[in-house]
Formats: structure tokens, sequence, C-alpha cells
């Protein structure tokens, strides 16, 4: 079972947080007080992170398409149809994954610093700490893509808030999760189709300059889709313009959600 904590009120309709590869619910931390004003919230530990079972622990391969189905069986334990779905970076790749596979428990989707697919020069830094993954430090690892993703000085609370979570994450899990990210491609291929109907918002920083440009091209012709960009701002959009990013996603949210309430 996947370990969540679970923020509930006297609200109808639940919300889901997915965070980052190293992250944790604390990277949700500006979104939590304005969403729970509205909404439950339920923030799902992934494998590997906090004390959700890790990657290594199944018995079978571990696979994007396992996470997904790890997180509906979560919600069916908590008696949960449906909800509503946020996540940051590798959040939003499970995202698309669920609606892939499992379209008929979200009703609706926030998806940050997404990740469609890789750029020649991506692919090339993937493939670079495939061949020094084994004779490097983890976190070296870690640090390197962290700069790479997020290099500018007003990038650096974001940076040091996924370097700090991503200390707790053991080298096996975030080898485990390196080597799936690989498949991102396919996250988002025939979505259109699988989840037709259900409402998409993403939210990326202009800055965020090795997946803005491919999310744009891939979300051209979506009709669910709807797209905002953040000036001055990186690919973790939810720390770096946080207030920004609450209202986007909460006017979003309350347009798809069944009780219209707005908190004051």
């Amino acid at each position: 079972m996947l370990e969540h904590i679970i923020y509930e009120n006297d609200k109808k309709e639940y919300i889901v947080l997915l965070h980052g590869i190293g992250g944790s619910s604390r990277v949700f931390f500006k979104q939590l007080k304005a969403y729970t004003k509205e909404y439950n919230v339920i923030a799902i530990h992934l494998p590997g992170h906090g004390k959700s079972a890790k990657p290594q622990d199944y018995n079978e391969r571990f696979t994007l398409k396992l996470v997904a189905d790890e997180i509906k069986r979560l919600l069916t334990s908590l008696k949960i149809d449906k909800a509503h779905f946020v996540g940051i970076s590798l959040g939003s790749i499970i995202i698309h994954t669920i609606l892939q596979y499992h379209p008929s428990i979200v009703k609706s989707a926030v998806l940050g610093g997404t990740i469609t697919r890789f750029t020649p020069f991506s692919k090339l830094l993937i493939n670079l700490g495939d061949l020094i993954k084994n004779v490097t430090p983890h976190m070296w690892l870690y640090r390197f893509f962290a700069w790479i993703m997020m290099p500018k000085s007003n990038h650096k609370n974001a940076r040091s808030v996924f370097i700090k979570e991503a200390k707790k994450l053991r080298r096996d899990d975030l080898l485990a999760w390196f080597h799936i990210a690989k498949s991102v491609d396919k996250t988002h291929k025939f979505l259109e189709q699988k989840a037709k109907g259900i409402p998409r918002l993403y939210i990326s920083g202009r800055e965020d300059h090795l997946f803005l440009d491919p999310l744009k091209k891939d979300l051209a012709n979506d009709q669910d889709a709807e797209l905002i960009v953040l000036e001055q701002c990186g690919h973790v959009c939810n720390i770096e313009k946080g207030k920004e990013f609450n209202q986007a996603s909460l006017q979003f949210l309350r347009q798809n959600s069944q009780h219209i309430h707005h908190a004051s």
C-alpha cells in the first residue's frame, strides 16, 4: 500500500496530490492551505518515497502502469470513486498513465511541469546518466539533473527543496524511477482518445527549457487541454510561482467541481 496523508473536512470532493522523483507531500506546501479550504486532499507518497512500498518490493516488474494501478487500489480502499488529480513533474507522468488505464477515476487534472517526451538533448542527458549511474553516487546524479532542469537563480528555492527531499531516497529506489522514466513518451500517446472529455490544465514555467516546447506541440490540437505558461518560472512551477499556480488551478478545479464553493 502507498503511504498517504489525508486532509479531510466537510468537503465532498477530493484532490489527489502526486509529487516528483525524490519529492514528497512537502513539495505541495504552498498548495495545501488553499486546497484544503475547498476540498478534501490526499497526498500520496509514490513507491520508494516515505514509508510506501519500495519498487523492489513488488512481485512484478516495476512500471508506470503498476504505479497507476496502486493509486487506483488505494482510492478504492478509501471508497473514493473519482477525484481531481494534481501532479508535478513525475506526478504529471503518473497522471497521464492513470488517464491511459483508469480514466474513470479522474474528474479533472492539473499537471505542473509536465513531461510528455524528451528532446534529443534530454535523451543525451538520460543516456549519459545511464552510463555513469553505476559508478556515481546517486545524489550526485540527482543534483546534476536538478541543476540541468533548474539552472537559474530564481529556480534556487525549488531546486533546494527537491534536493533536500531526495536525500531521503535510497539509491536503488532512485535508479528504479530513473529507469522507468525513460518510457515517458508512451504516457501521452493516444491520451486524447483514451481520456476524451476529461478536462486537463497544464501549468508550466516559461523557463522550463527541457520540456515546454515539446509540451506545447503535443497539446496544440488537444480539445480537452488548456496550457498556462508562467513567466520567469522554471520546472517546479507550484513552488516558484505558488500564488499564480494556486489561483489558476483552483479556478480550473472549481469549474470542474459539482460543488462551487469559493472560500474566503
